[in-house]
């Protein structure tokens, strides 16, 4: 079955810890914000290359940099990465829950072959150029997340399906509900709770349908409702890039990049009470996604030295096209008592239901990130060392999302709503990059800071954009090198875990992550 799958949250904010539903402007941000990688130098000095050349991040961020190589050069870039968030339904401090996800990655891996000629030789004024090749990760999702808190039942996860429980009336209706109970095939949030005895039909003693209704299973008034979100995998690019030097005055780039992304999220939500008076127990509800894609984009740069000390450089990014392809599932399982005062039908098990499932499904679509457009200065201090700074355009309400009808789990869906929607939910944000190394013979001292802007245009108390301090040192000996940096990064997110029309609890998760990558390499 393909189809395209209504999810139960509501994103309010940054982060893949809540999608509104697949394939909506949540996934075009995801998939959009991405973050500077690397090597271990330019991590170091966070990422801000632009106009400094001669480091091979510059094959992502501006291949004009790949002029300024001196030598060939070769590298190897693993990573760790730890992660904590602390969340909390708002307005309910004590309820503050704490979740660690730790990963192992490979950051960088690339190969340069220079070809330059010797100063004595003014055959050409272009002096020479570098083919470079290799693999950088731009994004990292590995995050968890938990809250617990109480909600009142007018607001819980079961309270969502009041409105189709309303409109379910009729013979049609209820006989649609039987067959999805009856043959296990469930196509309806509705028709998964009644599977899962969380719904009733309750016929009228006249027999006429119109009297009759779905009810929905009685909750005490308060409850105890937590979830657990994990979140896994990357978005990781694969670059060919070359840089010229003409004169050793300009430097002039361009890279393609073949992108390829994984994701994964897993949600965990339970709802539990403990009251007398009703049979209900408790509800757990258990839905995945997995989401692989691929794609190309394409850039060009440029890097001109004004004098012997000041560098300034440019580059542009073209959108990213995506095929990507979405894998679901979710199930549903509940426990009841044997004790309670309400109304329940005959048939009612005591103690776990079995669980109840929808298909797995798979559904393959397009999507466009947007534009990126990148400036930079870079001031050498002679052997001591530079410092240089960044800015970054990047368009977020550019993203579109589009149909892949050729594709066998696709279909002509025109997305037009969820683009709208991108429209007024995004703006263009300005990213800042600024670094610095310090030369002692030969270590290397590195620091650097990174501000990635709020994408939204709704304005909230609670902070969006994400922050990323660095450093790293550095030892060159011969043409042997060697790389260590360090990566903090913390940012906010709030978001629903389901829509109640306007009651639904709103999480609050505060997220840090500590990313450390060593890099090893050579020059020949």
């Amino acid at each position: 079955m393909k189809k395209r799958i209504i999810w139960l949250s509501l994103a309010l904010a940054a982060g893949p810890a809540g999608h509104a539903f697949a394939q909506g402007a949540s996934d075009a941000l995801q998939y959009s914000r991405l973050q500077f990688g690397g090597p271990a130098r330019t991590m170091g000095i966070g990422g801000a290359n632009v106009a400094l050349g001669a480091d091979f991040g510059n094959l992502t961020s501006n291949p004009a940099g790949l002029g300024l190589f001196q030598k060939s050069e070769a590298h190897l870039t693993p990573g760790i990465g730890l992660g904590q968030s602390d969340a909390r339904i708002e307005g309910n401090p004590a309820g503050l829950q704490n979740e660690s996800k730790n990963s192992f990655h490979i950051g960088s891996a690339g190969l340069v072959l220079t070809n330059r000629l010797a100063d004595n030789d003014q055959s050409s004024n272009w002096r020479g150029g570098s083919f470079a090749l290799g693999f950088t990760r731009l994004t990292d999702f590995n995050t968890a997340s938990r809250y617990q808190g109480t909600v009142n039942n007018n607001q819980s996860f079961l309270a969502r399906l009041q409105p189709a429980a309303d409109a379910a009336r009729g013979t049609a209706a209820f006989a649609d509900l039987d067959d999805q109970a009856d043959n296990s095939k469930y196509r309806t949030d509705l028709g998964l709770a009644y599977g899962a005895y969380l719904a009733n039909i309750i016929r009228a003693r006249t027999g006429a349908q119109g009297d009759s209704a779905v009810i929905l299973r009685k909750q005490g008034n308060t409850l105890t409702q937590s979830e657990l979100i994990v979140n896994s995998g990357s978005v990781s690019q694969f670059d060919l890039g070359y840089g010229a030097n003409y004169r050793d005055r300009l430097y002039i780039g361009g890279a393609v990049g073949i992108v390829s992304s994984t994701y994964r999220q897993v949600r965990t939500l339970t709802e539990a009470d403990n009251d007398p008076n009703t049979h209900f127990n408790s509800l757990t509800s258990r839905s995945e996604l997995k989401t692989s894609g691929t794609g190309i984009n394409a850039r060009l740069g440029l890097i001109y030295r004004a004098n012997d000390a000041v560098r300034l450089g440019a580059s542009v990014q073209t959108p990213t096209f995506m095929r990507m392809t979405d894998t679901s599932t979710e199930s549903l399982k509940a426990n009841f008592s044997a004790q309670g005062t309400d109304n329940v039908p005959s048939g009612l098990p005591v103690g776990d239901t079995p669980p109840v499932m929808f298909p797995t499904n798979d559904y393959a679509y397009t999507l466009i990130t947007p534009f990126r457009a990148n400036g930079g200065v870079a001031i050498t201090l002679g052997k001591y060392g530079f410092v240089t700074s960044d800015v970054e355009y990047v368009g977020y309400g550019q993203a579109r999302l589009r149909n892949n009808s050729e594709d066998a789990n696709g279909d002509d869906y025109s997305f037009s709503a969820e683009n709208e929607d991108i429209r007024n939910r995004y703006k263009s944000t300005v990213n800042v990059r600024v670094g610095a190394e310090g030369r002692f013979d030969i270590f290397r001292v590195r620091l650097g800071y990174a501000h990635y802007g709020d994408p939204y245009k709704a304005a909230t108390s609670t902070g969006r954009a994400q922050s990323f301090y660095t450093g790293g040192l550095g030892l060159r000996q011969g043409n042997f090198f060697i790389d260590a940096a360090a990566v903090y990064t913390d940012y906010n997110q709030l978001y629903t875990p389901y829509s109640v029309g306007g009651l639904e609890p709103l999480v609050k998760v505060n997220n840090t992550r500590y990313t450390t990558t060593i890099t090893a390499g050579v020059t020949f």
